[in-house]
């Protein structure tokens, strides 16, 4: 079909009235469209939009089959949805905000990013770099706004968080610059298996033209050049960006913790023309996002680093390469089949504070490998790391909060969690300091 979609043609459901949900449906009255159903499996939720002129949806298979699309929330599971036998029929209706995007907006440049890990950072770094060197640009997608909530304008640059979920089910996401960061095992009890999880993330190069840009490390190369994609594959410059790393003055952007971020983020500068001048002036301004590696407290010789955005063993990885003389609060809702490799990370733990609801398996991943103990909720641990370190000789020692799971156990989000983390030791720190 045509890159450009008439809406006033076509009739669509929107199915989960989250964030991107809404913002689907004030996209469609802004354009004065009103061929479109609502729907979530919130009945609460449905009843608001009752009484607002908007169809009401009594048999969801019939709209289903009715309709030309589905516009599908990223969050919502094909597996655990109750309606997951009418959107598995109609799967191939079914299309995401961003595809919308793509669909009606054809003159805008876009970059998007995906990875397991570090895709926030790298594309508010990439956002931050564009605009102090005057492009026109915007930042959108799982990060921050809705991409249909953004006034786009002709020719200006579009930097878009791609979550694999939203990734999953887009159709028509075609990027001028694709950024595949890294895939680790993540959200596999959503996806169903790591093959279909990272098929969702290949799914930025699917559409790709052979005037655009593909971003991705040697371990996938294979992957790609097997699958013939048409756009250009980018190398990255590992040695070149090594020359001017300390040349940066941001502590923040040069800890090892951000080291393939800053690779990925130098090879598109060096791309859009951005000389190592600009690149090095502008990355000494940016200041890091909060809860990922978020270094906030200094005090009596300890450092406090929130990493609460840390929902993986693969993402504490980054955070316990990064320091020495940690005392690792970890635990909460791990992910299905997760595991942690101490590989040349062990002697950077003095010892493990194990939080939340889920003990057993965190006792069996840290078991024989460093030492811990458990103590359930943050406070407890905060104030058993202070009391331990007080017993060492240690210089510079670090308490770091990155939990290798989600939050969900204890905490409404990763937000909370860190916001409580950084609260409590700020104020235990008083007592024991």
């Amino acid at each position: 079909m045509s890159h450009i979609l008439n809406l006033e043609k076509f009739s669509f459901l929107v199915y989960g009235l989250g964030s991107s949900g809404l913002s689907v449906i004030q996209y469609f009255k802004k354009k004065k469209i009103n061929s479109y159903y609502v729907w979530d499996d919130n009945i609460k939720l449905r009843k608001k939009f009752y009484n607002k002129n908007i169809k009401n949806v009594k048999n969801l298979k019939s709209i289903c089959k009715k309709v030309d699309y589905i516009i599908l929330s990223p969050g919502i599971s094909l597996k655990k949805t109750p309606h997951k036998k009418e959107l598995i029929k109609f799967k191939k209706k079914i299309i995401t905000d961003i595809d919308l995007l793509y669909l009606c907006n054809p003159k805008f440049k876009s970059i998007v990013v995906t990875g397991s890990n570090g895709k926030s950072t790298t594309c508010k770094i990439i956002y931050h770099l564009l605009k102090k060197n005057n492009f026109n640009v915007l930042l959108g997608g799982n990060i921050g706004k809705p991409v249909l909530s953004l006034k786009i304008k002709k020719n200006m640059f579009l930097v878009i968080e791609a979550s694999s979920f939203q990734l999953s089910h887009s159709k028509f996401i075609h990027p001028n610059y694709a950024i595949l960061l890294n895939i680790t095992n993540d959200h596999l009890d959503w996806h169903g298996s790591m093959k279909k999880y990272l098929e969702s993330k290949l799914k930025i190069f699917y559409l790709q033209k052979k005037r655009d840009f593909a971003f991705i490390n040697e371990s996938f190369r294979n992957i790609f050049q097997k699958k013939k994609y048409l756009s250009k594959l980018v190398s990255l410059k590992f040695k070149d960006y090594k020359k001017i790393k300390f040349r940066i003055k941001n502590i923040y952007l040069r800890s090892a913790t951000n080291d393939q971020n800053m690779n990925y983020i130098y090879t598109l500068a060096k791309l859009l023309r951005i000389s190592d001048t600009s690149f090095i002036k502008s990355m000494s301004s940016f200041v890091g996002l909060p809860h990922r590696h978020e270094i906030f407290l200094k005090k009596g010789g300890i450092t406090f680093i929130n990493d609460s955005k840390a929902t993986s063993f693969q993402s504490s990885r980054f955070a316990l390469a990064s320091s020495k003389n940690i005392y690792w609060i970890v635990g909460g809702l791990p992910k299905e089949k997760d595991k942690i490799d101490f590989k040349n990370i062990k002697n950077n733990i003095t010892k493990s504070y194990i939080i939340g609801k889920n003990i057993s398996f965190f006792k069996k991943q840290l078991n024989n490998k460093v030492k811990f103990t458990i103590k359930k909720t943050l406070r407890k641990a905060i104030i058993s790391a202070l009391k331990d370190m007080k017993q060492s000789d240690e210089i510079n020692k670090v308490i770091l909060l990155s939990p290798g799971a989600a939050s969900f156990d204890q905490f409404e989000n990763f937000e909370r969690r860190g916001n409580e983390f950084k609260k409590l030791s700020k104020l235990y720190a008083k007592k024991f300091i």
